[in-house]
């Protein structure tokens, strides 16, 4: 009798253990990974306030599949970084890895994509090389020489002839300064220095001097978003905003978040990029106002896109493949999806498995007593030039 007890309990065991995995199954987990301490918090909190106002509109459910965002703190720490992607996996069982908001945690966790065949979605990194890195990374923020390309063509058109760059030394900004160099210059403009300013605890000073003395028509900038506020500081601080050099550069440096923190000194300053706050779009206003509804005292910048895009390209890829988590499946249900964004129109590169989206030409303004970056000029689709360079 004990026996057959035993075995019954046995099995009714097992048969609770399956419809437990099954309904596990039910779930797919999504594993978010930002600096959400540190320098680059802010950066970490707008991907992750546009990926859940994304699953906020969208519901929690597609294709039969619950939704779980678990998000994980890695302090910008690229070790960390990869030891929490190698956890998600492992031990929560998730099935797709995204974030990553500084290029150095995208490479770090990208041969654990690629060895475990986990989706990678990255939101916020923006070098070049980053896709190359894993079959399985699909990006959906920026690609850094891409932001380039409406600035260096409108300046030598407006009177900006020479130039001298200021750029932080990582992989972004060594992206965005050749990228920049090599158009500039193509459109008939000269840089006459080039300077790199260290990633951590940057002191512009020293830099602005440098190129105060230079005599530039511009100063051309690259830094991440957070420390434009410092560099034009600094700018002004140096008097370099009296002394008829022009500040120009990507709009990271003018980023949505900061901008009427920054001031003033902000005022007319030029760049290009894929995002502002402005972007005259029904649906964008729509996102703005969302967006600030669900994230009191924030206003989205560029990043929060790529958060909130990112989840569209997984709810998307899941709709397509019936709710199955198949890494290659997924990923090949993202290449050639093309939507619209508030950010404009934007698609993945098959090929590359990159975004291609519109880069706008921008000049800070004050409307309605606030500041934003207005559009003038648009270069539409724009792909990564360092990759169509490499295919010539």
């Amino acid at each position: 009798m004990n026996m057959k007890r035993n075995a019954a309990i046995g099995v009714l065991a097992g048969s609770l253990l399956g419809c437990s995995a099954a309904l596990a199954q039910e779930v797919v987990k999504v594993g978010l990974i930002l600096p959400l301490t540190g320098p680059f918090t802010p950066t970490g909190r707008q991907i992750e306030a546009g990926a859940r106002l994304y699953m906020q509109q969208h519901g929690d459910t597609v294709a039969g599949r619950k939704i779980q965002l678990i998000v994980k703190d890695d302090g910008n720490v690229a070790d960390r970084t990869k030891r929490i992607a190698q956890d998600l996996i492992v031990n929560d069982k998730v099935s797709i890895l995204a974030g990553f908001a500084l290029t150095p945690l995208a490479l770090a966790t990208a041969p654990i994509s690629a060895q475990a065949k986990v989706p990678q979605i990255v939101m916020g990194a923006a070098t070049s090389v980053v896709t190359e890195r894993s079959p399985y990374i699909v990006r959906t923020g920026m690609v850094a020489p891409a932001l380039t390309v409406g600035v260096a063509e409108w300046a030598p058109k407006n009177g900006i002839r020479k130039v001298v760059t200021l750029v932080s030394d990582y992989a972004p900004g060594v992206d965005i300064e050749k990228a920049f160099i090599e158009q500039y210059k193509r459109a008939g403009g000269e840089v006459i220095a080039e300077l790199r300013v260290p990633l951590a605890n940057p002191d512009f000073a020293p830099f602005l001097q440098r190129a105060r003395d230079a005599n530039p028509d511009a100063l051309f900038v690259f830094v991440p978003a957070g420390q434009g506020s410092i560099l034009m500081k600094q700018f002004a601080e140096r008097g370099l905003d009296k002394s008829g050099i022009k500040l120009i550069g990507t709009g990271d440096m003018t980023d949505d978040d900061i901008l009427n923190g920054i001031g003033d000194v902000a005022l007319g300053i030029v760049t290009s990029h894929h995002y502002s706050a402005a972007h005259p779009s029904a649906m964008n206003r729509e996102y703005v106002a969302a967006f600030k509804k669900a994230n009191p005292g924030m206003r989205p910048n560029f990043m929060s896109l790529g958060g909130y895009d990112g989840m569209h390209a997984i709810y998307e890829a899941l709709k397509k493949t019936n709710g199955a988590t198949d890494a290659d499946a997924l990923v090949n249900a993202m290449k050639g999806l093309a939507w619209e964004s508030p950010r404009g129109p934007i698609s993945i590169d098959p090929e590359t498995r990159d975004i291609v989206q519109n880069i706008y030409v921008r000049k800070v303004e004050r409307v309605d007593g606030e500041l934003y970056n207005i559009e003038f000029a648009t270069y539409p689709a724009v792909k990564d030039p360092a990759k169509a360079a490499a295919k010539k």
